[in-house]
């Protein structure tokens, strides 16, 4: 049973370990709060892979008076040394009393041990507290620690008649401005988004993120192009050596169009391809072993249809927008074969629903993640 106090305090470490959301990869966002006479101490956040901890910032933030305090912290203090020390080490030379977590950390490195140094030092721990609330935070930590894949975001903007363009293309602008300025700040926080060719072939997009925060940033931007055939001329080519861009393609694609991307500053990666198509399950594996976790697609209904098909979307961002287009030539949303029957149709789990102006916006879990979320986080 936790009390109100600490609720409110595990809070605090919630809103301050968010406030690092899209800069922390592939380490968790994670806050800390030092209480100590009901009063806080010390308090820090994660900034970035390689820098110290939320614990040794709110360590140093409160310095002596730490001895005696109460320690909040939203998931469990490492105990290995990794990029950087363990914290479980320097909260015991601290002299904290009791220390609260969230929930256990699952890096197979940690997973209970820093509790367990804590308990042994004779340190009084309670965990479980606002658990679904942290995990729900650090999900894509989470399932990179797993699986050492991306969590996968599909991003769609159609029409209230579930078309994504019309029949000529045209597809400008299907959401209004205040909902593509929430995508912007979707890219803020992702470390990188996904297209295929099609789309670059027709808009000829920018795939950045243009926001007036002087703290926003790029995401690595990623190409799915079996056979190169990304135009010289485009955007993407003539920015890659300001924005990291990642192509992948198939073996058999042209050597000279390669050698020349490559010396664009697009990094090329090679796959075997299976009926023309490029294994999307070997994609998300080389982007984890580039320590991406967390890729937000915005592409056609091609490769929308392949990564749902094989169970590879986690979490989609679908607007609506008031609009009917018409027209069975028109695309929509989801391309590739299709479900053949309705009771076979993937669910949506844990909707949010948000208004944008005019638009309406759908936020939920599929794919591999669903059960997994479901049994986690409550549906309240």
């Amino acid at each position: 049973m936790t009390s109100n106090e600490d609720e409110k305090y595990m809070q605090r470490t919630l809103d301050l370990a968010a406030r690092a959301q899209g800069r922390t990869s592939p380490n968790p966002m994670v806050g800390a709060v030092l209480v100590k006479d009901n009063q806080i101490i010390g308090e820090g956040y994660h900034l970035k892979a390689g820098t110290p901890h939320a614990e040794i910032h709110a360590l140093q933030a409160a310095g002596d008076a730490a001895r005696n305090a109460t320690l909040y912290v939203n998931l469990e203090p490492c105990s290995h040394y990794g990029r950087t020390p363990p914290c479980a080490d320097a909260i015991i030379r601290s002299g904290v009393k009791r220390v609260v977590v969230a929930g256990l950390d699952p890096n197979p490195q940690v997973s209970g041990r820093g509790l367990k140094i804590l308990q042994d030092a004779g340190i009084e721990t309670c965990t479980g507290v606002l658990e679904q609330e942290a995990w729900k935070l650090n999900l894509a930590f989470f399932k990179y620690i797993k699986t050492r894949t991306p969590l996968v975001s599909l991003k769609v903007a159609m029409t209230l008649d579930g078309k994504i363009a019309t029949s000529t293309g045209d597809s400008r602008w299907i959401s209004g401005e205040t909902s593509r300025k929430y995508v912007h700040q979707l890219r803020n926080v992702y470390d990188a988004i996904m297209v295929g060719i099609g789309t670059v072939l027709k808009d000829d997009p920018m795939l950045n993120t243009r926001l007036e925060n002087k703290d926003s940033r790029d995401p690595i931007r990623v190409i799915i192009d079996s056979n190169l055939d990304l135009p010289h001329s485009s955007k993407i080519v003539k920015t890659a050596k300001q924005l990291k861009t990642i192509v992948f393609c198939g073996q058999q694609a042209d050597a000279t169009r390669k050698a020349f991307l490559q010396e664009a500053g697009l990094t090329i990666v090679q796959l075997a391809v299976d009926e023309d198509k490029l294994p999307l399950e070997e994609v998300l594996r080389v982007l984890g072993e580039m320590e991406i976790t967390t890729l937000l697609v915005e592409g056609g209904g091609e490769i929308n249809g392949s990564l749902i098909e094989k169970g590879l979307i986690d979490k989609v961002y679908w607007f609506i927008a008031p609009k009917i287009v018409g027209g069975r030539e028109s695309p929509t949303p989801v391309g590739g074969r299709g479900i053949l029957h309705l009771k076979d149709a993937l669910p949506v789990n844990l909707m949010e629903i948000q208004r944008f102006d005019e638009d309406i916006a759908i936020t939920g879990y599929i794919g591999g993640l669903r059960t997994e979320v479901r049994g986690r986080i409550s549906e309240g």
